[in-house]
Formats: C-alpha cells, structure tokens, sequence
C-alpha cells in the first residue's frame, strides 16, 4: 500500500494559494482518476487501485498545514504503511515558480507541514515532491505562502502540476522513486 499526501489548509479562503499545491497536485490525479472522496481521520482521501493490485491512499489533511503529521500518521498506523511507501507533496520557497525537486530524504528546510510529518515519523527519509513558489523577502512569510498566484504564475504552475500529476502515476505504477529523480531531478 502507498500513500501521497498533498500538504494545504482546507477551506475555501485557502483555495488555490501557495501553500495549498500539496492539494493541488492531489486534485489534478483523482481528477484524472475519476475518484471520488471519503473521509478519515480529519481528512478528505481517496482510494484507488493500480493495474497491479496495490492500493493508494490520496490524503488531503483537513488540519492546517502545521498539523499535516497528526493527519499522516493515523493512516500509517492504520494501515500499517511503511515510510518508504509515503510520498509527500508540498510547495517550495526556495525554488522558482513551479521548478519541480524530488527528494528521498532531507531536512524540512523550514516547512512547517514537513517538520510536523518528520516529527510524527521520527525520520526526514521519506519521499516528496517539492514544486516551487519563489518567495518575496518584501512581505512576511505566512502573507507570502497564503496568497494566491499571479495568472502569469498560475499558469506556470498549471503546467507543473500536470507533471507532478504524471510523476504520482509513475510511482504508483511502480517506478521507482530513483529513477523518477533521475528522470526528472537529472540527478540521483
């Protein structure tokens, strides 16, 4: 069993800002899908399973974005996944609008919603993808992260989550998680 987690606060004001691409990115797959939600846990999932058999939990936390681990960690428990089978998606401040980075480990570089998932998993080894926001210095940061894109940006985005959309397909299908990095990182 697997699982991705798209990192974002629910509700409508947060609809479509920076710090929501986590629930982007789950959007555009159960969208392509054609997946329809439950809810667990205080989230919002979905459940599919591939030509192979395995099964996929698609999580949207309905906590805030600091609270993403409390989320995670009842369906890891639940269903007894395994940290190398949890995939991650969140936004990125220091990289360019929609500039797309997989990681197999790492530190939360400051995101609160990954260090609240490090916490609970007592581990920084788990997989995600990383989709670039820029930041602007000129406003304060929890501002920045809560605001909604330009159209320009937007659409820069649109573009990178259609291939986040296809990097989850991949590795649900079993690519691994190397060789997407490889592929799509140009480095493993």
């Amino acid at each position: 069993m697997k699982i991705v987690l798209g990192i974002g606060n629910p509700g409508f004001q947060y609809q479509y800002t920076k710090h929501n691409i986590g629930f982007d990115a789950i959007d555009c797959v159960v969208e392509k899908l054609k997946l329809f939600p439950k809810t667990k846990f205080n989230a919002v999932y979905y459940e599919y399973t591939t030509d192979k058999g395995e099964k996929v939990l698609f999580i949207k936390p309905q906590n805030f974005v600091n609270l993403s681990g409390e989320v995670l960690i009842k369906f890891v428990k639940y269903y007894k996944v395994d940290i190398h089978d949890i995939l991650i998606i969140s936004d990125d401040l220091d990289h360019d609008v929609g500039v797309i980075k997989l990681k197999a480990k790492g530190s939360s570089g400051g995101h609160n919603g990954l260090k609240s998932i490090e916490h609970v998993l007592n581990s920084k080894e788990y997989k995600r993808i990383k989709v670039g926001i820029s930041n602007d210095k000129s406003m304060d940061t929890a501002s920045y992260v809560l605001s909604r894109f330009s159209q320009e940006d937007r659409e820069i985005i649109n573009n990178s989550l259609n291939l986040v959309k296809n990097i989850i397909m991949e590795w649900i299908n079993g690519i691994t998680f190397c060789r997407l990095q490889d592929k799509y990182n140009k480095s493993c």
